[in-house]
């Protein structure tokens, strides 16, 4: 492979150097951050020889190379741009500037919710189960006692997360934020302290007129803010503004302890008496608006916001929903908003499923299969991506189908208990009404599919070269000796196994770089999976190219985006180069460290040879239990 044709190929097709921001690159792709993104061909980029795929993703321009090939690529890209590298990290920072301040604000609100979505998930799929048996309980459907532990237990932890919520989200903010996390915290403390009324009492008995303080010139009614959100952000961010500022100017001797007192004392009464009380209405009548909308007359409303959802992924204004999911908990003890932006994800998956049933040409086919899959899952970016937009029609038919599924969510009033889940699993948080959940998802896969099925997808037309007899004939021995043999991949870690579709990456998921399996750790430690040499150490030790005896190509890739870790929690036991014994450990990793950071640490295990490989084994598993083969 020429890689600095490929280079070379590269730099003229984003502008050159003019219109290059940052360049810098992980274990499989190379990360620009440009000017102007319309001044890069991503289709011509796409077409040349050694890149698997292009896409942009939070202001970045990413081009899949592979391991092995991008720190190549990369090197030449130096050398002909004379750009000097960017970690991953000063390359994010350096996308996120140059975004608008709309855009840097919404990945804020995506970066304090993320970290805390597996809090919510978990506590909204035990309401929904609760809530369920209650239902069938109370309607004679099941007779068991509501009185014992496990019944009493389950209520008890299936509204724990939201009944904490402002100080889950506090941490978090803090965090985002450059504060203390645990100052942070206490603010969270503060706006749901028992001394408070609790507002949800509120919204029932109303406020009692003794619990009210002057100031200034109005009164405070000393009421908590369960339920809410952009009052905690908003009161956080000023915490940590006065801490951060506080930090510079007072001296070290007394930094310790002033700086904390004064930070949390000031926030607190500002929170109590500015902060709370206009944020909360404000965020009232954002939420009431969109409540209003989306159960507009005939569901128009619905209609209108399930067809335009997929557009909003596109554009990365996504990730602000989790706020409209929790604030409308909060408010109403459902959210109307995630089965609409189910709706829309089902249908984009419906789409994909279409183009791969549809289609002859192998690449779109494997690419379609398995994005298809990941969307029906609740990760949409493969299908939309990679299949949907690329011929845009799809893209349409899929909108159009989320329109029609959103639209009956509206009419039947569909709400689920908790956020963070879309797609299939997305009947969970649903078990309130789970048929009217299921009508739904067959309405926008139905709508979508038969769209793309008839209007919305063609494959281009191929010219198939005329067959010709061949000149030998193949001998029963030649057949045996060019007979394909497997060569088996083992378990490099203990824990859960995961087809590699349903691996949160949309460049893992879609197959791009290999098919294989995804593995949730049980523990930090990776050993080799084969007989074989170790082909690649990436520098911040979280990516492994290894090769087998027979010739496999594996990549190994602990953990999703730890690149920006940049080798934190990470420890190399072997150097490129060294030949390695099935079962010897090669890295070690922190697996509760990197987790307490804010990252998933599924192992991807992938083969090069992605029509090759036949999965042997999912769900639990041990080190060195057979997981693929490659033929």
């Amino acid at each position: 492979m020429d890689y600095r044709k490929i280079a070379e190929e590269i730099y003229e097709k984003v502008g050159k150097k003019e219109n290059i921001v940052s360049v810098a690159h992980c274990s499989t792709r190379l990360r620009l951050v440009l000017a102007d993104n319309e001044k890069c061909d991503a289709k011509q980029v796409e077409e040349i020889d050694g890149v698997k795929g292009v896409f942009s993703a939070s202001g970045q321009i990413q081009i899949i190379l592979g391991t092995g090939v991008v720190n190549k690529v990369y090197d030449e890209f130096l050398s002909i741009s004379g750009l000097t590298g960017a970690s991953t990290e000063e390359a994010k920072a350096a996308a996120t500037a140059k975004q608008p301040w709309y855009k840097q604000a919404i990945k804020t609100l995506g970066d304090i919710f993320v970290p805390i979505i597996p809090a919510i998930v978990a506590s909204g799929f035990l309401m929904g189960i609760m809530e369920a048996l209650n239902f069938m309980v109370n309607n004679g459907f099941l007779n068991i006692d509501t009185s014992g532990s496990i019944f009493v237990f389950a209520n008890l932890f299936g509204n724990t997360a939201y009944t904490f919520l402002p100080i889950l989200i506090a941490f978090s903010a803090a965090k985002v934020f450059g504060g203390n996390p645990y100052l942070g915290a206490v603010i969270g403390m503060l706006m749901i302290h028992p001394n408070l009324q609790n507002a949800w009492t509120v919204a029932t008995e109303g406020v009692k007129q003794t619990q009210s303080v002057w100031f200034g010139l109005y009164k405070i009614d000393m009421v908590g803010y369960q339920g809410h959100v952009i009052p905690v952000i908003i009161a956080v961010f000023v915490m940590c503004f006065i801490e951060k500022r506080l930090h510079k100017v007072v001296p070290a001797m007394f930094d310790l302890f002033v700086t904390p007192l004064v930070s949390v004392f000031v926030t607190g009464y500002l929170t109590y008496s500015i902060i709370g009380p206009i944020f909360v209405t404000i965020e009232n009548g954002i939420i009431g608006g969109v409540q209003q909308l989306i159960t507009l007359p005939f569901g128009i409303g619905s209609f209108i916001m399930g067809g335009l959802y997929s557009a909003t992924v596109v554009a990365g204004v996504h990730h602000m929903y989790t706020v409209i999911d929790v604030a409308q908990l909060g408010l109403y003890g459902k959210t109307y908003w995630l089965p609409l932006a189910s709706a829309a994800n089902i249908a984009q998956g419906a789409v994909a499923l279409a183009v791969a049933l549809k289609t002859r040409n192998k690449k779109i086919k494997s690419m379609a299969v398995p994005s298809a899959m990941s969307c029906f899952m609740g990760i949409t970016e493969p299908a939309i991506f990679g299949v949907n937009l690329r011929f845009f029609r799809p893209f349409i038919c899929g909108a159009v189908g989320g329109a029609c599924g959103a639209l009956y969510t509206s009419i039947v009033g569909l709400g689920a208990t908790g956020t963070g889940v879309t797609g299939i699993f997305g009947l969970l948080l649903c078990l309130n009404d789970p048929l009217n959940y299921i009508i739904m998802f067959l309405i926008s896969a139905g709508v979508a599919f038969v769209l793309t099925w008839m209007f919305g997808y063609k494959d281009a037309t191929e010219k198939v070269p005329e067959k010709k007899e061949p000149v030998k004939e193949i001998v029963e021995e030649e057949a045996a000796e060019t007979e394909c043999k497997e060569d088996i991949v083992y378990a490099p870690v203990e824990g859960t196994a995961i087809p590699y579709t349903e691996i949160k990456d949309e460049v893992f998921a879609a197959g791009t770089l290999g098919k294989g399996v995804g593995i949730i750790p049980a523990r930090g430690e990776i050993v080799a999976p084969f007989d074989g040499e170790i082909t690649m150490v990436f520098d911040t030790k979280h990516a492994i190219g290894l090769t087998s005896e027979a010739g496999t190509e594996l990549l190994i890739h602990v953990g999703i985006n730890t690149v920006e870790l940049n080798g934190q929690h990470f420890t190399q036991l072997k150097e490129t180069g060294a030949k390695v014994r099935k079962g010897e450990k090669i890295l070690e990793f922190d697996n509760d460290a990197i987790k307490a950071a804010g990252y998933d640490t599924t192992v991807v295990v992938v083969a090069s040879a992605p029509e090759n490989v036949e999965i042997k084994k999912t769900g639990e598993v041990k080190e060195l239990d057979e997981i693929f083969a490659v033929k």
